[in-house]
């Protein structure tokens, strides 16, 4: 069961736990505009649904209306310190401001962009992570616990509820899955924003895929989360695939899903390389099926029967089979085809 949570509009998407949205980030440089409208354009049509842009001076803030003009997705503006380039931002149409509002000064700065993000319906996140921590709360709990976390990200909170300003949207990272997970459920329990989950910091894509997948995919599982970005120092276009799959995993995205044994020494067929090609073409299928990819009888309809469609491989061919049922025999080099041919008719 998800939790309640105050709805809060990014653009045309509506932060409310009923969708999970995915994000991802610019890592073109900010003086490359092109560049960056291109990468933009590449991700929204990689599915990426909210993409957010570092803005770290005020020559950044020509990427906004370059990009806006090219994407049809919210656009994020990544600010840090300078209260000035939110100004500019909302100024400029951003559909989002990701701030600390601790950090940008004193209140009168922090009612300047609350007064800017209110009269343009622009909601801010506040973004904490461990490395980011206050001194004296740093001093307090002396490393950064979920504990530390979330006292800080409440202190933003604070911050701009003092200003009537309450459409907010809190990420509470660590680039430990452990800290990140335990943060997240106390800011759970603390307050009903929205929040956005995300493995800071996670490494390569082989490493911050599993870490994304374990902190973000245990606590969507817990019904927390409303965002999600999967961190990989790689292409951003990656992120958004591993956000894909971690959704789909855990039934919160349509489109296939493919089930396959890992083979032992029954299998007479070249399993991996089957179904790899099998995952390869159904990427951007949309069909909420189940597809089963087994490497021989003893895998086949019986333990893969809640399949909608699938293979159990034989001596050089497989059995093709629809939720357990076995429908013909096909050759080895037929496999893929005639199973995308059941595909087509489901």
């Amino acid at each position: 069961m998800r939790r309640s949570v105050k709805p809060v509009r990014v653009g045309d998407c509506l932060l409310d736990g009923k969708h999970i949205y995915i994000q991802s980030m610019l890592n073109t440089r900010s003086d490359d505009i092109p560049g960056s409208v291109a990468q933009a354009v590449s991700l929204e049509k990689a599915g990426c649904e909210i993409v957010r842009a570092a803005i770290p001076d005020l020559s950044a803030i020509a990427l906004i209306p370059a990009i806006k003009e090219k994407i049809s997705i919210p656009l994020v503006a990544d600010i840090h310190f300078d209260y000035r380039l939110a100004l500019e931002a909302a100024a400029a149409g951003i559909d989002k401001i990701r701030i600390n509002p601790g950090n940008i000064g004193g209140m009168d700065k922090v009612k300047q962009v609350v007064a800017a993000c209110s009269s343009r319906n622009i909601p801010i996140r506040i973004g904490v992570n461990a490395g980011s921590l206050e001194k004296e709360i740093l001093a307090k709990y002396g490393a950064p616990t979920p504990e530390a976390l979330v006292e800080s990200a409440m202190g933003h909170v604070r911050l701009l509820e003092a200003c009537d300003f309450d459409d907010i949207v809190i990420s509470i990272k660590s680039s430990d899955v452990h800290t990140m997970i335990e943060a997240y459920r106390l800011a759970a329990q603390t307050c009903s924003y929205p929040l956005h989950l995300g493995v800071t910091e996670a490494g390569t894509a082989h490493m911050g895929m599993l870490k994304s997948a374990i902190g973000i995919g245990s606590l969507l599982h817990d019904g927390i989360g409303e965002t999600i970005r999967v961190s990989l120092t790689d292409k951003p276009e990656m992120e958004i695939a591993a956000a894909q799959d971690i959704l789909k995993s855990l039934g919160l995205r349509g489109g296939a899903q493919i089930v396959s044994c890992p083979t032992c020494g029954r299998t007479r067929i070249d399993l991996v390389k089957t179904a790899q090609e099998v995952e390869a073409a159904l990427k951007h299928v949309d069909k909420d099926i189940k597809v089963a990819v087994m490497g021989c009888v003893v895998n086949g309809p019986g333990e893969a029967r809640e399949a909608d469609i699938g293979i159990a491989g034989g001596d050089g061919c497989a059995m093709l089979f629809k939720k357990g049922e076995v429908l013909r025999k096909v050759d080895e080099k037929d496999i893929v085809a005639e199973l995308l041919a059941e595909i087509e008719k489901l």
